[in-house]
This record gives C-alpha cells, sequence and structure tokens, in this order.
C-alpha cells in the first residue's frame, strides 16, 4: 500500500477483497453453474464444461483445440473437454492444506478462476466496465472468468478488457530467479523520485512491451524535474482558463485506448508553446495532471522534496563563493523574467552537485 501511495495511485475508493473471506458467494456460484447444467462433478473436483459455452477462447481469438492441457496441471482423463476447468477441488487425504472448507460437493477449496468471478460480483455487481490484467492472463485465466461469469449471471460480464504487456528489465524477463527483479525501493535508493518511474510507464503504451534500464528512468527523471522546474519557476501565476483546443486533444488520445505516449507529448507541445498564456498555460497542465498524476497539484515545496528525496539543505555560510555568484545571477535573470538564462544557470549549479529550490524567502541550494 505505501508504494502504491507514493506512486500517486488514488486508492480512496478502492478495496483489496481476501477470496478467504468470500467462500459462501464462491460456493453459491458454483451452485448455480451446477443446477443449471454448466459445471459437473468428478473424483477429484467440481468442473466448468467449456462445451456448454458456445463463445469459449473468444477473448484474444483463442482457439480451444490448440490449448495446451496440462500446462499448469497434470491430465485428468476424466474431463469432459481438455480445457474445462476446476470450480471447486476436493482435499486431498495425502497432502496437508492450511485452508479447506465443507460444500455441497465435499471439503476442499475453491478454483483460482472462480475467486475472481465470485468476489468481482460481490463487490462491483454482475457486469463490469473495465477489467485489467496482463496478457498472459488472456488465454485461460480471462477467457475462464467470462464461461463462468456469464453463465451464471446471465448477461455480457466485461464490456472493456484492458490487458498490459510484460516489463523487461535491460532486455530480460524480470524475475526472482534470474535475478533481476527491481522493487520501488531500489529506485528510491538511487535517488530517483517513484514518480519518475510514473512518468516513465506513461511514455510507452500499456499494450506494448517496455523495455526497463537505470538510463531510461534517469532520462525521465531528468524530464520530471525539468516539468517541474518550469511549473514552479515559469508558471508561478494564478491559474487561468484551461485551454479548450489542448484539453480536446488530451481527451482524444487519452480516450484512445489510453495512448498516455501522445497525452505525454502533448503535454510538452503545451509547455513549449508560446501562444498560450502562463496562466492558461498552467492551468491546463493541472488539467492534464488530474489524469497522468505527475505531482503538479502539489505545492512547490512537495514538488521539491518528492524529487529530492532525504537530500540536506545548505546553510548560507556553508555556500563555496562561486556557486553563491551562480545562485545570485539566476536570481536576477528570474527577476527580469530571463528564464532561458536562469535554466542555463540552473544547469550549471546542478553540474556542481547542487540543486535549487526557489522560495518565498529566497533561493535554497541543496546538496544532490
Amino acid at each position: 500500500m505505501s508504494d502504491i501511495a507514493k506512486l500517486n495511485v488514488n486508492t480512496k475508493n478502492t478495496q483489496f477483497p481476501r477470496a478467504t473471506e468470500y467462500i459462501g458467494e464462491q460456493i453459491a456460484m458454483i451452485d448455480t453453474l451446477m443446477q443449471i447444467g454448466s459445471a459437473y462433478k468428478i473424483k477429484d473436483g467440481v468442473y466448468f464444461d467449456t462445451s456448454m459455452f458456445t463463445t469459449y477462447g473468444e477473448l484474444g481469438g483463442v482457439n480451444e483445440q490448440e490449448l495446451e492441457e496440462g500446462a499448469r496441471v497434470e491430465k485428468n482423463v476424466e474431463k469432459r473437454n481438455p480445457s474445462d476447468f476446476a470450480l471447486w477441488k476436493f482435499s486431498n487425504k495425502k497432502e496437508k492444506r492450511q485452508q479447506e472448507w465443507d460444500s455441497p460437493w465435499g471439503v476442499g477449496f475453491p478454483g483460482w478462476h472462480t475467486e475472481c468471478s465470485a468476489m468481482s460480483r460481490a463487490l462491483l455487481g454482475r457486469q463490469l466496465d473495465i477489467h485489467t490484467g496482463g496478457i498472459d492472463h488472456i488465454p485461460i485465466h480471462h477467457n475462464n472468468e467470462i464461461a463462468q461469469s456469464e453463465s451464471a449471471n446471465k448477461k455480457k460480464f466485461v464490456n472493456y478488457w484492458l490487458h498490459n504487456a510484460f516489463i523487461n528489465v535491460e532486455s530480460r524477463r524480470m524475475g526472482k530467479s534470474i535475478g533481476n527483479l527491481i522493487n520501488l525501493d531500489q529506485v528510491i535508493d538511487r535517488g530517483f523520485s517513484p514518480l519518475s518511474y510514473r512518468y516513465w510507464l506513461l511514455t510507452a503504451h500499456y499494450r506494448t512491451p517496455a523495455n526497463f534500464t537505470w538510463e531510461a528512468l534517469e532520462g525521465s527523471h531528468t524530464a520530471l524535474k525539468k516539468l517541474h522546474r518550469i511549473f514552479v519557476d515559469e508558471l508561478s501565476v494564478p491559474s487561468g482558463a484551461v485551454d479548450t483546443e489542448y484539453q480536446q486533444k488530451f481527451h482524444t488520445f487519452v480516450n484512445d485506448d489510453l495512448d498516455t505516449p501522445k497525452a505525454v507529448a502533448l503535454l510538452w507541445d503545451l509547455v513549449k508553446d508560446d501562444s498560450i498564456s502562463p496562466e492558461s498555460k498552467r492551468a491546463t497542465l493541472l488539467n492534464f495532471d488530474s489524469i497522468l498524476g505527475l505531482g503538479l497539484s502539489e505545492s512547490d515545496e512537495s514538488l521539491t522534496r518528492l524529487l529530492r528525496g532525504n537530500a540536506q539543505k545548505l546553510e548560507v555560510s556553508n555556500i563555496p563563493k562561486d556557486l553563491q555568484k551562480l545562485v545570485d545571477e539566476r536570481e536576477e535573470a528570474r527577476e527580469k523574467k530571463n528564464f532561458e538564462l536562469a535554466d542555463t544557470l540552473r544547469e550549471k549549479i546542478e553540474s556542481q552537485g547542487y540543486s535549487v529550490e526557489d522560495t518565498d524567502a529566497g533561493p535554497t541550494l541543496t546538496k544532490l
């Protein structure tokens, strides 16, 4: 949960259900499927009969005959069809399980497909607008969800499926077994903002495989800092009216299968567009950020703290004279609204290992 918050994901209306808290709902769904003839009982459990669902495998264009039975479990000769899947598995006395429950068909536990359908129905209703997941869930798990949910609920299960492609690390599939698993703490420990990783994610379409490298994250971090710097230095004005033309383009991109790469590119077009007033530019960027979630709605102080982590601010007495000269020259440039020179001087300051924060009390240096 803490990592989710650091990535600026709003979980205010989000629920994180536990499958063990919905056993009754799962049993009820299986019972319905048994009554309508879509499920049958054999020696090791209760199974869904995929031949009773004529559109099975339609999601992703999966050919049922090409499904490789036994990819996850051993073949079961009692099954009516190779693609039939377990709704409820009976406990094996030879295997000790920590969790098992009574059911009308015997002591056991639900199949993992059953869990998802029963919990979503209990919490969100019999029909979902959007269902997400990885592309690896398309052939089996999500087709199984569709089959059992639509059979039991007698209505379309999901209107829109959003499947994300995999993220590779240094051109290799991320995983513990090969030792290239990266977590958010590592990102932070290297001095990057979690929002820099969020920015990096937004620059690739979610259906397109992405290749994570530290160099790519460095580029995203630099871009995000530049965006925040412009927002603080050049757009520190009262917000005006949102530019409707840019807003319409932004909504077009976002509504086109969440085309966030184009949305981010449009953001930079807006930043560079001198025909848009600073007041309108600020308002429009904040409007974009209500969807992108890059932290522009936070206070300037929060932005600085977020991007610079736990860096220590320098006392005036500890600032080298040559560095102070650059700070003074930059402050003078800002007062004259010569932001191009101010940016150049900031880059010189950063090249010496310091960042500069503009506050009401004047600029403050921080050791990077």
